[in-house]
């Protein structure tokens, strides 16, 4: 008697047929499109505006942008805004450890510097200390200086001291926020290896604080910038100072304010540019993979995806 093998419920060596192939249809969002046809009109008829405006010598702009009067004004804007965030930021740390000391004597004096310098306008600030010299007619070093206030007094000097020290009470809170971010656990370990309180804040506290006093610092680097615009009050050639002269000279005053202004988009473009790379920097070790750089996400936006070999489209 033969047995039809065919037949019999015994393993096969057919594969059992897989699943279907999924094709995954993304979401349309048709309110997008819309949206950005409505900005882009806006945009449109504003610029169209502008550009139509009769009243406004629009090539003056071009003809003074790099004049020699103007390019003296952005570096000294650079060089105020330099010297006023080293100034404000060693402020910053000093009246950020004071403010965290035990001792309260120095945690009061911190708290009263920052409560008064917040508390107060920047303008506010340079005038005061631009007219101080009602009421300290010299100023005595004794052996080293000696000189009226108002020649001591220069419009640098004003500067650099107005937004200076209002800068310091800002990254004071900054960077006490920075160093209570840190666990207690770090500086407990510390210690019990040895080290003393000074050295435990350079090396273990201070590193891993920078990571969250670094992005607000270069958003105060940026305002910096543009608060400089407000030394043209004590007479300090800067920007916006050197663009008024022109625009008084020429007869082109509001032309040469929105030169002052493509200047400022322009340096704050750049310093936005290094604050996004150093914030990067600091990421490396809190997140696993860092964000995509501009031109990566350029070339995502803009070139096609190469689909590995094999994958359904």
């Amino acid at each position: 008697m033969t047995v039809d093998v065919s037949k019999t419920d015994g393993p096969s060596d057919t594969p059992p047929a897989g699943p279907e192939a999924l094709k995954a249809v993304p979401v349309r969002h048709p309110g997008r499109y819309v949206s950005a046809a409505i900005a882009l009109a806006l945009l449109g008829s504003i610029i169209y505006a502008f550009a139509q405006a009769k009243k406004i010598n629009w090539g003056a702009v071009p003809d003074y942008f790099f004049d020699d009067r103007i390019i003296e004004g952005v570096l000294n804007t650079l060089l105020l805004t330099v010297l006023s965030m080293v100034i404000g930021i060693v402020g910053g740390i000093l009246l950020a450890v004071m403010r965290l000391s035990k001792n309260p004597v120095t945690s009061s004096v911190a708290w009263f510097y920052i409560w008064f310098f917040r508390g107060t306008p920047v303008l506010v600030q340079l005038f005061v200390w631009f007219n101080l010299g009602l009421v300290f007619e010299y100023i005595n070093l004794g052996p080293i200086y000696k000189d009226y206030w108002s020649s001591f007094m220069t419009p640098l000097l004003t500067a650099l001291l107005g937004l200076g020290l209002n800068e310091a009470a800002y990254m004071a809170e900054i960077c006490r926020a920075g160093l209570l971010s840190v666990d207690e656990g770090q500086t407990e370990a510390s210690h019990a290896l040895g080290m003393s309180q000074s050295k435990t804040l350079r090396r273990i506290v201070i590193p891993q604080a920078m990571r969250v006093i670094v992005p607000p610092t270069g958003n105060e680097v940026i305002n910096m910038l543009k608060t400089t615009s407000l030394v043209s009050t004590v007479q300090y050639v800067d920007l916006l100072k050197a663009a008024q002269d022109i625009g008084q000279g020429s007869g082109s005053t509001v032309e040469m304010l929105f030169l002052a202004a493509a200047w400022y988009l322009i340096l704050t473009s750049i310093f936005s540019v290094g604050q996004y790379y150093l914030e990067r920097h600091y990421a490396k070790g809190s997140s696993r993979s860092l964000p995509p750089t501009p031109m990566q996400r350029f070339k995502a936006a803009v070139l096609p995806v190469r689909r590995p070999k094999g994958v359904p489209a």
